[in-house]
Parts: C-alpha cells; structure tokens; sequence
C-alpha cells in the first residue's frame, strides 16, 4: 500500500470511528405532547430543557398541542396511527378514556419497574395519586400539575363592606350572608360566583359533603356506575343559586374558566375556583386578596369532608422501545425531585406530588411567609378520603360537564325547577355511561 493509500485508508477510518461515536452519543429522542399556555408552557420548557442539560442519554422534546381536550385527542389518533408521543398530557376528566384505552397506555408502577427506578407510591400525597392509581392502589399515569378548588376572596371589598378581610365564609349560608353584604356595599353586578360550574357545584360539593356522586365509589371501582347527583343535596344546592340568581347575589360566570377574570376585574369579590388561578390573581389583581376552603353545608353530617383533585396528569403511550421508556421513567424520577417538586409548588398554584416536597416547603416557613398558600393542601387533605371523596372516574367526563352546565343553565333562568333539571342531568349521564361501557366490551 503506498502513501497515498495508506493515509486515505487511515482518514476513512477514522471517520468511521466519529461516526459510530456520533451516532453512540445521540440521545434517545422523548416526544412530550401538553397543554399547558403562557406561564405555564414556558415551566414546561424549563423543565426538560433542565433535564436535557442533566444527562446526556436523552432528549424531552416537549410539543404544546392546543386545549386539554385537543391534546388528549391529537395523542389518541396519534397513537392510532403508529405515531404517539411517548408522554401525553391529559387533563383529570380524561383519567377513564385512557384508562379504557386497552393497549395504548404503558401503566406507570410498570414503567418505573421494568426499568429499575426507584419508586413508591405512597411517596405521593394520598389524595392526589389515588385519584390516578388502580382500585388496589397501582399508580397507572404521572401526576403533574394537580390543583384544587378553593375560594378567592378580595379583602378590599371585605374591608368596604364592613367584613372582616382575615376571615372568609366558611359555610354556604354565611357566603350567601357575605355576598349579600358585599352587594349592599356596591358590588351589585355580582355577590359571588363560581368558576367550572359541573366540577365546584356537583363533583366537589359531593366528595366535600362526602356524598355519593354515582355508584362504583364514584367510577373508580368499575365502569359500570350510575350517576346518582340528583339527591336532596345536590338539588338544595342548585335551588340556592337559583334563588340568588335573581339579584345578582349570586351570579352565573359559565362551564368552564372563562369568568375568572371577573374576579381579577374585583367584579366578583367571592370566586370560587382553582388553587391554580394564583398566578393569574397574583398578577393582575389590584387588590390585597385572600383564600379560604370551599364551603359547606353544616346540617350535612360529616362535613367538610375533603376536596378532590383537577388539573392533568403525564400519561405513557403504548407500543415503545425499552431504550425509550427507560428514558421517560428516568425523566419521571427527575420530575419528582423533591426539591423541583418544592419550588415548582411554590412559585404555581399547583400542589407539590410528593409528601417530601410538602413537608420541605412548610418546614422551610413558605407558608408562614405566604397566608392561604396552604389552603388547598388542607383543604385536600382534610380527612381520609372515602369512597365519595376520593375522586371520581366517569366515561365521557367531558360531555357529562356539559350536560350539567346545560341543565344547570335552564334551571337558572326559570326554564326548569332544581330537581328536573338535576333529574334530567342524571338521565343523560348514564345513557353516556353506558354507551361508553358498551365502546370498552368491543
């Protein structure tokens, strides 16, 4: 071999050799799909670009695919089309859809075995991973962004209207007595509201009143349940609105969150809604504004009871490689940091997921520094959560909402009496649950 020969032979090689480094080195790729807007997507990026920089095995590639519903539909025909994202964000009335999605999910507790991390579930806050986990406590998708409902109060309005602004209504007759007050004082557009009408008005009033919501321990105990939120208190309750309703004392803000800002605004001094919402608050209400629990009903025996869990969870797509999902149990440990957990919490209305990260944060005196931030922990972890109280898991949660909403609507604008329309709301809902029993038996 002459010179030339050689010394080309020798570059060829060692090209060879970069390549095949290059192509060792090249981190496995984790496709992240959610939904998450503003503030929030930009905790998002932080995050995996945080866990990027870690290591260098793998690469979090997180992709915003529009609203809750959007992003839980885009994965679902993804994944049918062979080409899913490894982790889909999907937000808590969406727990029963993927659930009876057979195959096409990868079961948390199964992932983080399979590939060695280290994990218990009782690490998480109780009334946060049951929500996401199997009857006998297997933990099927990630918790994230969990949040609660809890009540905004405007202390300034508090203060003009002759109330004490360090202690919110604790019980439903004392809100309506407040925000009576609160009208007579000026705010005669609106004495208090409520945000996600079905999830404050029926499903939180049930589990914080520890009543049944449906049969089944409210879905989670099988898909066979029927809606049962007709009773005398979920009727009570709606005849209350309606009968506010008529002054304003009371004031109907829509389905979803759309009305928030009517708080925000100091239009609304009472808003119930989610812990979530204190970024939102925080930023652009120009008032000193406060927290309390949701309230309740005393002649209710038992309660308060404990609230319930929204916000979204991290689910894992079916049909992916080990190399893959070893990469996604790692990011999942990553995220449960105990200190991430700490300071994501304490910078969002959103809950920390692990007992550590809880305990981390009181002890350091946050919420000694930051009054009512506490609220919703407390609030959620009130009582041991009961077979009325641990969350629920309805088919087609998002269409029930709907024809809640739909039916609440009528009733307050004369159209149907409080029981009809609660009678009416229960009819519909179980013709949903069983056609969505019906779709999992194929």
């Amino acid at each position: 071999m002459n010179k030339r020969s050689f010394l080309t032979a020798m570059l060829a090689a060692i090209s060879l050799t970069a390549l095949s480094a290059e192509l060792r080195a090249a981190p496995v790729e984790i496709q992240w799909w959610h939904a998450m807007t503003g503030a929030n997507n930009d905790v998002i990026v932080k995050l995996a670009e945080d866990f990027n920089a870690a290591q260098a095995d793998y690469k979090v590639v997180p992709t915003y695919k529009g609203s809750y519903a959007d992003t839980m539909n885009a994965g679902i025909a993804a994944f049918r089309a062979g080409q899913a994202p490894h982790i889909l964000q999907v937000f808590e009335v969406g727990t029963a859809t993927m659930m009876g999605a057979k195959g096409a999910i990868m079961p948390v507790y199964q992932l983080m075995a399979d590939a060695g991390e280290k994990f218990d579930v009782k690490d998480y806050v109780g009334g946060i991973a049951g929500y996401y986990s199997t009857a006998d406590g297997k933990l099927i998708s990630m918790p994230f962004n969990s949040s609660t409902a809890i009540m905004w109060y405007n202390k300034d309005a508090f203060k003009k209207a002759g109330l004490d602004p360090e202690k919110p209504p604790r019980t439903w007759p004392e809100t309506f007595d407040y925000a009576k007050k609160l009208k007579a004082a000026g705010w005669d557009k609106c004495g208090f509201s409520t945000a996600w009408y079905s999830w404050l008005n029926v499903e939180q009033l049930s589990a914080w009143h520890n009543v049944s919501l449906s049969t089944k321990a409210n879905g989670l105990d099988g898909f066979d349940t029927e809606a049962k939120f007709n009773g005398p208190l979920h009727v009570r309750h709606l005849q209350n609105l309606i009968d506010l309703q008529k002054d304003k004392t009371f004031d109907y803000s829509g389905r979803t969150n759309t009305g928030e800002g009517r708080f925000t605004s100091g239009e609304c001094p009472i808003f119930m809604t989610s812990s979530a919402f204190y970024g939102n608050v925080k930023a652009n209400a120009k008032f000193e504004f406060g927290t309390g629990e949701m309230p309740y009903y005393p002649d209710v025996e038992g309660a308060p009871q404990n609230s319930i869990i929204g916000g979204a969870s991290l689910w894992v797509l079916g049909g992916k490689t080990a190399p893959e999902y070893k990469g996604v149990a790692k990011f999942f440990t990553f995220l449960s940091d105990t200190d991430r957990q700490a300071g994501l919490h304490q910078v969002s209305g959103y809950l920390p997921i692990t007992n550590a990260a809880y305990k981390k944060t009181k002890d350091s005196g946050f919420y000694e520094k930051n009054p009512g931030r506490e609220t919703p922990l407390l609030q959620l972890t009130k009582k041991p959560p009961t077979a009325n109280s641990r969350g629920l898991r309805l088919g087609s949660m998002v269409q029930i909402r709907d024809i809640v909403g739909e039916e609440a609507e009528a009733a307050l604008v004369g159209q149907k009496t409080a029981q009809a329309a609660m009678d009416a709301a229960v009819e519909r809902t179980n013709v949903l649950l069983r056609q969505f029993e019906r779709a999992l038996a194929k």
